[in-house]
Parts: C-alpha cells; sequence; structure tokens
C-alpha cells in the first residue's frame, strides 16, 4: 500500500491508474488524487449513514411483524406504519425526465440487451460485437428449429432454416404481391429494391424499408432493409454452401441484435481485491479505448478477438452509410453496500467499492470522448444496482456530480441507469427518478435480485410461498406493470430504456422465442439475454412489435397501485407435504451450490449451472440471493430444520461434484466437507441468511473468497 493524499492504494492499483488509465486524458495525475481523496473521505460517512438507515428500517420492519403475529394482517395499517418510517415517501407532482445527449440506441431504437462480466475479455468483446448476428447461425444451432444439430453440415435443416428466414421477411418486410419464397433474382432499379419471380418484377410493398446495398446495382452482394428502426443485412453469395441452394443465392441474413451491452462490475463478476479490480477496469479501459484484444485457441487455431469496425453501405441514392458496429455499452458500477481493500482512508476503512468505481470507470470512459468508439454523444453511461428509495439515488447523482467536477467533464455527461430491483425502490420509483431527472437513461426490472429483497423486508411476516409461485403473484406482477407506468408518465418513451429482466435458459432458445416476446408488448424497449445468440433471435420480437407504439396505448391504461405491491408473498398457514418441501429445497440448494463452488474457487462470477432436471440455467449474485433467502425463511419459520437442510446441502453437493467432474479446476465438496471454503460459504448463505445485510451475498461470498485466495 501506497500513501497517496491522505490514502493507502495499493501499488498495483495506483500504477494502473496513473500509467495506463490517466495518460491521454488531459488529467493531471497529482490534481487527480487530491480531488479524488477529498471527495471520498467527504462521501464515505454519507455512504456509510445510508447504510445504517436501511438496517434501522429494517429492524423497525421486522418489530412491526412481530408485534403483528397473531392478527389478520391489516394493508392499511401496514402502509401507513411504512409512511410513518419514511419508507414510503410522498409523491411529489408530475414531471418528465429532461436527460439530454442521449444516443439512439437508448432513445429511440428499441432491441435487446445483452449482461456480460466485464473481467473476461473475451465474453465482453463476443457482447459488444453483438451488435450484429448471424440468424441463420442462431437458428441452425438452436431448438428454435427442430431436430437435432448434427457435426456434419444438414442440407435439410439448412433449407428449414432459410425457409423460416423466408416467412420472418414476409411477416416484417412483405412484397407487393407474391413471397420472399419465390424471389430468384435481386437487383436495385430507378432507387427501388426490385426483386425477381423467374423474369416477373416484384417490390417491397413500403420501399422506405430498403436502405442500401453493397456491390453492384445488377448484382448486390449485399441489401440493407430497415423495419421498426432495426437493420437486417441480406448477404449475396452464390459460392457458399447455403448460396448453392438458395433460390437467389442468398447465403446468409445478419440481423442487428444487441443494440447495448451491460459491461457487468457487480453480479456477474467476483472481484474482491485490487487484483481482480484492476483486471476489470483494464477490460473497462480497452473497449473505452477501443483497442481490448483478446487471444484464445479454438480447434487448434490461435484466435485474435477484437471490437468489430462499423458497418458502410451505398444508400440507395448513391450516399455512403456508416452503422455503428458494436454494441452501447453501458458499465454498471457495484451498489454501495460493498467496501473493497484495494484502498483504505484516512481512519483504516476500506474505500466503498461504489464510490471507487464511479471514479476510476468515468476515467476510463475519458478516452472514448475522444475517439467516440462507443457514445456519439459523449455520455458515458453508469447502471447503478442495489438501492433502497430516493435518498440513495439522490447520493448518487452527488457522487456523479462530484467524478464531472473531478474530471472537467460537462455537468450530467454521466448518465444513470436506476436498477428498480429494491422494494423501497419500486414503491418511491418516481421519486427516484426525480433525483436523476437530467440524467436517467435506463430503469429496469429484475425478478430475481426483488423477489430477494422482498422476502427479506417481509422475513418475520411469515413464511414465504414457493419460488415459482412467485411469478403468479399479485406484487409480482404489479410490480412489471408499475415500473413501466411509472417511466412512461415520467417520459421515458423516445428518451429513456425501459428494461425487463433475463432469459435465465441459454440452451432454450425455442421456449425462449415463445415467452420473451412478451417483453417488447409490455412496454419495454429492451430486455436482457444471456448470450449473443439469444439477442439476435430476441431481436426478431422488435420487428414483430413496434414498442413505441405499444407504449402509447399503454400509457393510456388504469395505473398499477402501489397498495398490490405490498401484498406480502407469504403462505397463509402451510400444510405443505413433506416431498414438495424437500422438492424445493433441493432445487434452491443445488443453485446456491452450483454457484458458490465455481465463485469462491475458481473466482467466476456467472456460471451455467444444471438444475436438478439437468437444465442449464444462468446463474449469478441475484440468483443466489432469492434461493439462499427462500431456504433461511423457511428455517426462521420452523417449515424445514436445520438438520433436513444440512442433509439436502450434502445431497447436493455430490450431485454437483459430479456435475462438475470434468472440470480439471474443479474442488470437489464432498470429499472433505469441513474444510471446503465453498461448501462453508453455502451454508453460511442458508443458515446466516436471515441477518445479512438486506439479504445480500456479496458479504459472506467476499470472505470466503479472500481466505481462499490467501490460502492459495
Amino acid at each position: 500500500m501506497i500513501d497517496k493524499n491522505g490514502l493507502k492504494v495499493s501499488s498495483n492499483l495506483l500504477e494502473f491508474i496513473n500509467k495506463e488509465v490517466i495518460p491521454n486524458t488531459n488529467i493531471d495525475i497529482e490534481d487527480f488524487w487530491n480531488k479524488f481523496s477529498k471527495i471520498v473521505h467527504d462521501l464515505s460517512p454519507i455512504n456509510k449513514a445510508l447504510i445504517q438507515k436501511r438496517e434501522a428500517i429494517q429492524k423497525k420492519i421486522d418489530d412491526w411483524h412481530k408485534s403483528s403475529r397473531g392478527e389478520n394482517f391489516d394493508k392499511i395499517k401496514y402502509i401507513n406504519f411504512l409512511k410513518s418510517i419514511g419508507y414510503l415517501v410522498k409523491e411529489g407532482d408530475n414531471f418528465n425526465i429532461e436527460t439530454s445527449k442521449v444516443d439512439d440506441e437508448i432513445s429511440s431504437v428499441a432491441g435487446p440487451q445483452l449482461v456480460v462480466p466485464v473481467d473476461n475479455a473475451r465474453y465482453a468483446l463476443n457482447a459488444a460485437n453483438a451488435r450484429w448476428g448471424s440468424l441463420y447461425d442462431a437458428l441452425y444451432g438452436t431448438d428454435v428449429i427442430p431436430g437435432e444439430v448434427g457435426k456434419t453440415w444438414d442440407k435439410n435443416r439448412a433449407l428449414k432454416v432459410i425457409n423460416f428466414v423466408r416467412d420472418f421477411l414476409d411477416e416484417n418486410f412483405p412484397l407487393l404481391k407474391g413471397s420472399w419464397k419465390d424471389i430468384s433474382q435481386i437487383k436495385i432499379e430507378e432507387n427501388k429494391l426490385v426483386l425477381y419471380s423467374n423474369s416477373n418484377k416484384g417490390y417491397l410493398k413500403n420501399n422506405n424499408q430498403f436502405i442500401g446495398f453493397n456491390g453492384d446495382k445488377d448484382t448486390p452482394n449485399s441489401i440493407l432493409i430497415k423495419n421498426n428502426n432495426l437493420h437486417i443485412d441480406i448477404i449475396i453469395d452464390a459460392g457458399t454452401s447455403v448460396g448453392k441452394i438458395d433460390k437467389a443465392s442468398i447465403s446468409e441474413v445478419i440481423a442487428e441484435s444487441a443494440l447495448s451491452t451491460i459491461i457487468d462490475n457487480e453480479d456477474s463478476v467476483a472481484a474482491v481485491d485490487a487484483e481482480d479490480k484492476i483486471k476489470c477496469y483494464r477490460n473497462w479501459l480497452g473497449l473505452m479505448k477501443g483497442d481490448l484484444t483478446s487471444t484464445f485457441e479454438k480447434n487448434g487455431e490461435k484466435i485474435v478477438r477484437k471490437l468489430n469496425p462499423d458497418r458502410t453501405y451505398n444508400s440507395k441514392e448513391g450516399k455512403k452509410i456508416t452503422l455503428h458496429g458494436r454494441a452501447l455499452m453501458l458499465n454498471r458500477n457495484v451498489g454501495h453496500l460493498m467496501t473493497n481493500p484495494s484502498i483504505l482512508l484516512n481512519d483504516g476503512s476500506e474505500i466503498p467499492e461504489g464510490i471507487m468505481d464511479a471514479f476510476i470507470s468515468s476515467l476510463c470512459a475519458l478516452h472514448d470522448f475522444k475517439n467516440k468508439k462507443n457514445s456519439r454523444t459523449g455520455s458515458v453511461y453508469i447502471v447503478k444496482p442495489k438501492m433502497h428509495g430516493p435518498e440513495e439515488v439522490a447520493f448518487t447523482n452527488t457522487l456523479f456530480e462530484k467524478v464531472e467536477e473531478t474530471l472537467g467533464i460537462k455537468k450530467n455527461s454521466i448518465k444513470v441507469g436506476i436498477m428498480d430491483e429494491e422494494r423501497r425502490t419500486t414503491v418511491n420509483l418516481k421519486e427516484c427518478i426525480r433525483q436523476v431527472k437530467n440524467r436517467i437513461v435506463f430503469i429496469n426490472t429484475g425478478f430475481l435480485d426483488r423477489t430477494g429483497d422482498e422476502m427479506h423486508t417481509s422475513f418475520e411476516a411469515g413464511p414465504m410461498i414457493f419460488k415459482g409461485d412467485m411469478k403468479k403473484s399479485l406484487w409480482l406482477n404489479t410490480y412489471e406493470d408499475w415500473n413501466v407506468d411509472i417511466g412512461l408518465n415520467c417520459g421515458f418513451s423516445g428518451k429513456a430504456q425501459i428494461g425487463k429482466g433475463m432469459w435465465a435458459m441459454p440452451d432454450q432458445m425455442s421456449n425462449m422465442m415463445e415467452q420473451k416476446i412478451g417483453h417488447p408488448k409490455s412496454g419495454a424497449n429492451c430486455a436482457w439475454v444471456p448470450s449473443p445468440t439469444a439477442a439476435t433471435l430476441h431481436s426478431l420480437h422488435y420487428h414483430k412489435i413496434n414498442v413505441f407504439e405499444e407504449q402509447k396505448k399503454i400509457k393510456l391504461r388504469s395505473k398499477a397501485k402501489v397498495e398490490n405491491i405490498l401484498e406480502i408473498p407469504k403462505a397463509d398457514r402451510p400444510n405443505w407435504a413433506t416431498e414438495d418441501i424437500n422438492r424445493e429445497l433441493e432445487n434452491n440448494a443445488q443453485g446456491i451450490l452450483g454457484y458458490v463452488v465455481r465463485w469462491v474457487d475458481q473466482g467466476v462470477g456467472c456460471s451455467k449451472v444444471p438444475d436438478i432436471n439437468n437444465i442449464g440455467l444462468m446463474e449469478d449474485r441475484a440468483t443466489l440471493r432469492i434461493s439462499s433467502q427462500h431456504i433461511a425463511n423457511w428455517l426462521h419459520h420452523g417449515i424445514c430444520t436445520e438438520e433436513q437442510v444440512m442433509k439436502i446441502l450434502k445431497k447436493m453437493a455430490k450431485i454437483v461434484d459430479d456435475q462438475n467432474k470434468n472440470d480439471p479446476y474443479y474442488k470437489k465438496m464432498s470429499e472433505d466437507f469441513d474444510n471446503s471454503k465453498a461448501f462453508s460459504a453455502a451454508c453460511d448463505l442458508v443458515f446466516k441468511g436471515r441477518i445479512q445485510p438486506s439479504g445480500y451475498t456479496e458479504p459472506l461470498l467476499h470472505k470466503k473468497r479472500l481466505e481462499n485466495k490467501s490460502i492459495n
């Protein structure tokens, strides 16, 4: 640790900032550290007080539920109580957000949003490059097209893909007459797209959907079309395997897919010290500079992955068109709770990690202000998770103002996204938005964290219903509608994103295609996907649904009621069968162990974990929070016993060990339960779950991971 203006800074972090981040930003190194130290020391006590206030409010809610046991639940009395303790604040007058200089991917184009861990450069590059994806590959390689995907090329499967895409084109880019299936040749004549069926000329019903092309007008090799502001690039090449079997020699269809990507420093990463944080910051810096690369081997071949260039076309009028080649990148910082040992304050305490993230991620983004590889409007987008109510959002606004002053950038250049995943934020969402009305660009619902907070907040109210029943509960469905209603009433349409949560089953794309169309129908102009393939497939939903037209209709409906959000999802005098209880416990335990063992032993923050039915689920700290809080709640209310839960944890640990038998870096938990840090962490998350701050998993995970790193 090196003394720096009243701070003790990890030498490797100090060197990284001074030698890699600050050069070429016009920032003076000494001036930066002087201002940074002062602001950190000014804001840290406020940060700490906000966390203490969370705990004080939670204790009052716990005590209220304890004192009300045996009585019929009186919702009016409950709501008045929440108002009296400052949990529910008074809603002010209507207003519209005033955010300016927002990129189109946020304001005016609806589409998929990827979330990717920042600590994996290859994944981060894949996500940034997922702005454009092969629709043919996405269909051919997933269960959207029935049948098995073989190791060798299957002509019949390829023909099914072609047929699927022709149906998509007929639906979204209809011809004046006939079908895309009949097209044998494509030309451009008199600024029109001409689609020949044998010798008969055909045209798009709406030629405005034809945007541009590459190659000669008589023999184009690429046709660019657009619907609902999303582009499709049709590649024509008779020399490829697919082009040879296609009537019009169409060899590929490229869909504009992940318009934006959240580069995540939070739930999907395991960053516990300076070494880990530098890895995260260095990848973000490379994305902002535009020079990040990742080298790896695939099928014996060395591959270098880097950011894709922009895409260029000739317009139908003969002008050059340039389209952005990468997703717009947002950076999800950590929340207000955690601290990090990479910087110590003058009293020896650790720096609040969210303050550190805000400064360093914005400092890295200064490089993008020059080269505009990411934002073309001079903005840096920071998604802020796990805030509890307007006061904490106001603190984030203050923090961002201080960062802007320190870095010498215009006020409100740092845009904010509010993760609506804590109940105190949900019920006060309008007032949360008001605190950042000049910089907000995003609100997003998240079932997993939001349910985890729901259970922890009402922990003492009684045993919670089964996890699967949560999705059908009144509070959850009202919450999803409420988020959209508030966003639209605050003027988000055409200015900011209203987002919906993750599809967690990356291998079940057919089910995703059936279900996830509900997100654009609900008025969400972005929704989360777990992979570039999922982004390409989900993009088809935004061709079918014009989200901004849906938002106009939704704005006319009756607004969701806050009292329905406050409907506590507890079970009334449950009389559940033992086998049903055990099945629920096993399912939760499987997810907890499968995720924690990689987090603690290998530092992997996001994993595809097979569930009890061997279906791969994307697990991160949000899924861990809901599962651990659910078991902890049932233990507390006597639905199960400690002995019963421990027996199940050990049983599931053996199953998880077996599921990971092909991982050469994996350490078995079941060979030595007493000395397995991962198994110990899983047990603590469950048996100490009631006393964890807001039910968060980070404090225990970080502690166990740091212990593991010190041993190894």
